[in-house]
């Protein structure tokens, strides 16, 4: 079959689906079931039997709403490359946010020295830091014993395993001692706002890592309460927000003892990071 004919009904297939991106993301899994690059996907027009037997398998997941990601087994963050699964959430964007607000508050790259991330997941945040302060060591935290095998497994393929260590635990419970920086991308979506998540997430990401309890803020109450005790003396925390949550989170932090240095968009304009130190 030619490459456009083939493209073609799976762009409509994906379409069908509700896939906003349909033809996109049909080029996205043809070049990943051909091993191929963008570049050689232009450059061919017959596809071998065993890619488009590959092909069609993937579009047939994710015209059932699986995400690509994890039809791929990976995705970019930063300017690393993580392996993703369904125990933990797929790394996005917004999440980079939090990058963009550290580097600008620890501008200094040599002056960070130790790194905590709670619901550390792929290990997405904690190694993109730990790339650009070079002289840090981190420590990833994470409920699932299966998440944190697999953020040990992020940190191989991008050479940071002797720089981190991962532990399954009950996020700030299982840790002592003190850090530099705090990251936290910590579950913050209402109960009742679940039923309706896209079904990409819904039906495919843990629940545990986007239910934050009635009000979304179960999680955050705990951050805070926990924060005067894990940052260092001119340390600061990053913690991820939802929409909307800025302010209730602000007070939250602030009552434990905490200032707020900096709320920062993202780049759809949501108050996505908050940067969190003593006062």
């Amino acid at each position: 079959m030619r490459k456009i004919d083939l493209l073609q009904q799976a762009g409509e297939r994906l379409f069908q689906a509700g896939i906003e991106e349909a033809a996109f993301e049909a080029r996205l899994l043809l070049c990943w079931a051909c091993g191929w690059t963008r570049m050689e996907l232009m450059q061919h027009d017959g596809i071998p039997a065993e890619g488009v037997d590959r092909f069609q398998r993937a579009i047939q997941r994710r015209s059932q709403r699986e995400p690509v990601a994890f039809i791929t087994g990976e995705q970019g963050f930063w300017t690393l490359d993580f392996h993703v699964s369904p125990e933990t959430l797929i790394p996005r964007g917004d999440s980079e946010t939090l990058l963009e607000a550290l580097l600008d508050h620890k501008p200094d790259r040599q002056s960070v020295r130790s790194i905590l991330d709670l619901g550390t997941g792929t290990g997405c945040l904690l190694l993109s830091a730990l790339s650009e302060y070079p002289r840090a060591w981190g420590l990833g935290v994470d409920i699932a014993p299966a998440a944190a095998a697999l953020a040990r497994r992020n940190a191989g393929r991008n050479g940071l395993s002797d720089r981190v260590a991962f532990m399954a635990g009950d996020w700030a419970a299982a840790v002592g001692g003190r850090f530099d920086v705090v990251l936290s991308n910590p579950p913050y979506i209402e109960h009742a706002d679940m039923a309706h998540l896209m079904p990409d997430v819904a039906a495919y990401e843990p629940h545990r890592a986007l239910d934050g309890g009635d009000d979304g803020l179960v999680a955050y109450r705990i951050l805070c309460r926990s924060l005067p005790h894990l940052l260092m003396p001119n340390g600061c925390a990053v913690l991820e927000l939802g929409m909307g949550q800025a302010d209730a989170v602000t007070e939250l932090a602030e009552a434990e003892g905490l200032a707020v240095l900096e709320c920062r968009k993202d780049l759809g304009g949501v108050e996505r990071a908050l940067v969190l130190a003593f006062s």
